[in-house]
C-alpha cells in the first residue's frame, strides 16, 4: 500500500467519527467554551469545516491561503458539507499520482503570510492530525454542553 493509498484509507476510517462529533453537539449551545482561552464550540466546527476546503486545495494545487472560515447554521449543515467536502476530496485524491503526492510541493499561507512549504503528501498529512486534535476538542466539549458521545475509537458510555 502506498501512502497515498494509506491516507486515503485513514481519512475515510476517520470521517464518520468527526461528522458524529459535529453531530453530538447541541446547537443551541455552540457558544460553549470550557474556559475563556479556548475556542468555542462553533468556532472549532467553522475551523474544521475550512480545513475540509483546505484539504481539497492542498490536494489540487501548489498554494492554499488558509483564511477561509465556514459559517453555518446548525451542526447538521456543518457536517453535510464536511462529508461533502469529503467526497471532492477523495475525488481529487484518487487522481493524483503517487509522485504528485510525495514530491509536489505546497505552501501553506496565513491570510496571505507565508507559514510553511511541505510536500503535498506532509502537508495532508499535518492538516488530518490538526482535525483529530480539534476532534478531541469537541469530544471533551460534548457532555459539558449536555451531548453525548459517539463512540470515536471503541466504546463510549453513551452509546448504550
Amino acid at each position: 500500500m502506498s501512502n497515498l493509498e494509506f491516507f486515503i484509507s485513514c481519512w475515510n476510517n476517520e470521517l464518520n467519527s468527526t461528522i458524529n462529533i459535529f453531530k453530538a453537539l447541541p446547537n443551541d449551545n455552540l457558544s460553549y467554551k470550557p474556559h475563556e482561552i479556548n475556542r468555542t464550540a462553533y468556532e472549532i466546527i467553522e475551523h474544521l469545516v475550512g480545513h475540509s476546503f483546505d484539504l481539497v486545495t492542498i490536494a489540487s494545487s501548489s498554494l492554499c491561503d488558509e483564511t477561509l472560515k465556514y459559517d453555518f447554521s446548525t451542526v447538521e449543515e456543518a457536517a453535510a458539507v464536511y462529508q461533502l467536502r469529503s467526497d471532492e476530496l477523495n475525488q481529487v485524491l484518487n487522481s493524483l499520482t503517487d509522485h504528485q503526492w510525495e514530491n509536489e510541493e505546497v505552501e501553506l499561507t496565513i491570510n496571505t503570510n507565508p507559514f510553511i512549504t511541505l510536500t503535498r503528501s506532509q502537508m495532508m498529512w499535518f492538516f488530518f492530525f490538526d482535525i483529530i486534535h480539534h476532534r478531541g476538542q469537541l469530544s471533551a466539549y460534548v457532555r459539558p454542553m449536555g451531548g453525548k458521545n459517539p463512540a470515536v475509537y471503541g466504546y463510549s458510555a453513551d452509546s448504550q
